[in-house]
């Protein structure tokens, strides 16, 4: 299985559906970095610059709503899918 790029375009907000997406899939990497900065404490405007390309201070609307759902996303994987956090993601 071909791996995914490191740092796929993200989207204004992650899917919230009940199932791993295609996306999730693409994303598995940006999940990671987002629960890594959230444990580290960081702030959510840097987190949303480094690992989402998104400049709040350009528009921190939607800065702040992709790092919502795409955090919310990644702590529903982790809970949901434990296998993606080994790196054992399905297809």
């Amino acid at each position: 299985m071909p791996s995914a790029p490191l740092q796929p375009p993200v989207a204004d907000v992650a899917p919230d559906g009940d199932v791993i997406t295609r996306y999730d899939k693409q994303h598995y990497v940006t999940y990671w970095r987002l629960i890594d900065a959230e444990n580290e404490g960081a702030d959510w405007r840097e987190v949303a610059k480094l690992v989402l390309h998104l400049d709040p201070a350009h528009d921190e609307e939607r800065a702040r709503r992709s790092w919502e759902s795409h955090l919310a996303r990644a702590h529903w994987l982790t809970k949901k899918y434990r296998h993606m956090w080994r790196g054992d993601v399905p297809d």
